[in-house]
C-alpha cells in the first residue's frame, strides 16, 4: 500500500464526475468471482483467492485516498465452512500472509482493522495474527476496514437475539426495552454506521447473508467484474453512481 494523499483541498476526482464532499461514509463490498476468475483463466482457484487478496489492496488504498471512513470487506462466510478442506486451508494461510505483510503499512497509513463474526472457530495462529494486526491499529482514526470473517448475518442476529435473551434472565431487561437501538448495541457492528453503499462484483444479485440488518437502507450496485479484476477505478464507479441516486430512506 502507497503512502495515502492529502485530497484536503480537492472538490472534484479527475476522470469522475465525484464531489468528494459528498463521498459515502460507509462502503459493504461482497468480493465474487475469484474461483470464476481462476477457472476462465485454466488457474488453480488457489491462485483466484491469491489474486483476490491482491485486489484488496488497490481498493483500501483508493478508499483511504478519498476520504471513506469504514470500508467491510466479506472475507469469510459462516457457510463457506462448506467447501473442500483443501480450500478452506488456503484462505486461511492466506489471510495470514496478508496480515502479516500488510499490517505495518496499514498502521503506518492511520489504517484500523476491525473485524466482525465469530473468529473463534479459526484455527489458533489465525486468530492470533488477526488479534495482533487488530492490537497495533486499534488506535488509528483514519479508514477503518472491517473485515467480515466467519460472518453471517442470520447468525449474527441470531447471536444478539441469545444476548438479549440473556439480559431479560440476569440483568432484568423488559420487553419494551427492546427497540433498533438495543439491537444495534448487541450487534457485531455496534460501533460502526450502517453501510451507505454495496458492491457486490462477478453479476450476482443478491446479498448472500451479508450485513442483512445493516443493509435495510443501503444502495446497491452490481458488476461484471469479478473481484481479482476489480480496481480503485472500478470503486470510483459505483461512487459516481451513489452520488446520481436520491436517498429516501422509506420518505418521498
Amino acid at each position: 500500500m502507497r503512502a495515502i494523499k492529502d485530497m484536503s483541498s480537492i472538490k472534484k476526482i479527475e476522470g469522475f464526475d465525484i464531489d468528494i464532499e459528498k463521498i459515502p461514509k460507509h462502503i459493504a463490498i461482497i468480493m465474487d468471482g475469484n474461483g470464476r476468475w481462476a477457472q476462465k483463466r485454466k488457474l488453480p482457484r488457489a491462485l483466484g483467492h491469491r489474486a483476490g487478496v491482491d485486489a484488496i489492496r488497490d481498493v483500501i488504498e483508493t478508499s483511504s485516498n478519498i476520504g471513506i471512513s469504514y470500508l467491510s470487506i466479506y472475507a469469510f462466510s459462516t457457510e463457506n465452512w462448506k467447501r473442500p478442506q483443501e480450500e478452506i486451508s488456503t484462505l486461511m494461510k492466506l489471510l495470514i500472509e496478508y496480515l502479516r505483510k500488510e499490517v505495518k503499512e496499514l498502521h503506518k497509513n492511520n489504517v484500523r482493522i476491525n473485524t466482525i463474526g465469530n473468529i473463534k472457530k479459526f484455527p489458533e495462529d489465525v486468530q492470533n495474527e488477526i488479534n495482533k494486526a487488530k492490537e497495533l491499529t486499534e488506535h488509528n482514526n483514519g479508514l477503518c476496514v472491517n473485515i467480515a470473517l466467519n460472518y453471517g448475518g442470520r447468525d449474527e442476529i441470531t447471536r444478539t437475539v441469545k444476548k438479549i435473551c440473556n439480559e431479560f434472565l440476569n440483568d432484568g431487561l423488559v420487553i419494551d426495552d427492546i427497540d433498533e437501538k438495543l439491537i444495534n448495541a448487541y450487534l457485531d457492528s455496534s460501533n460502526i454506521p450502517d453501510p451507505d453503499l454495496l458492491i457486490r462484483t462477478s453479476g450476482e444479485y443478491r446479498l448472500s447473508n451479508f450485513l442483512l440488518w445493516q443493509c435495510a437502507y443501503s444502495e446497491l450496485w452490481f458488476t461484471e467484474v469479478h473481484w481479482p479484476d476489480f480496481t480503485g477505478k472500478h470503486l470510483l464507479q459505483a461512487i459516481e453512481d451513489f452520488q446520481k441516486r436520491q436517498r429516501r430512506f422509506g420518505g418521498i
